[in-house]
């Protein structure tokens, strides 16, 4: 299993990137899949979450704000983050675990495979 994140980089406070991880060595019709975020001194959070249903998980932070999607046929998954502020500032992780649960408890405890992150800079 191996995990891609790419789209990371500086933005200013309001704006967008779209976080994009491709997923090899398994299929994600059985599979939740997400991002976690982990700013410097701060433990690691979940971010977002998406299961092969379609089925999405929110941090309530980033809710109305960020979006997810996945291509199963290009395993892949997105994160789509609009207005961007400074405590979005944080390395994000791919990671990813064969369905067992709900949606929102691999979202927190629950990811079996992870990738390297991407830096997010939300600053002015």
């Amino acid at each position: 299993v191996q995990l891609q994140a790419s789209g990371g980089g500086l933005v200013q406070p309001g704006g967008s990137l779209r976080l994009s991880c491709a997923a090899s060595g398994f299929s994600l019709d059985h599979y939740v899949i997400g991002w976690f975020r982990q700013a410097p001194g701060k433990e690691r959070e979940g971010v977002s979450c998406i299961n092969n249903n379609g089925i999405t998980y929110y941090k309530d932070s980033v809710k109305e704000r960020f979006t997810i999607s996945a291509d199963n046929a290009k395993n892949s998954v997105y994160l789509q983050m609009n207005s961007l502020q400074p405590e979005d500032t944080a390395v994000y992780y791919c990671a990813t675990a064969r369905y067992r649960y709900s949606v929102e408890w691999h979202c927190t405890v629950g990811m079996d495979y992870w990738g390297k992150g991407t830096q997010v800079t939300v600053s002015s």
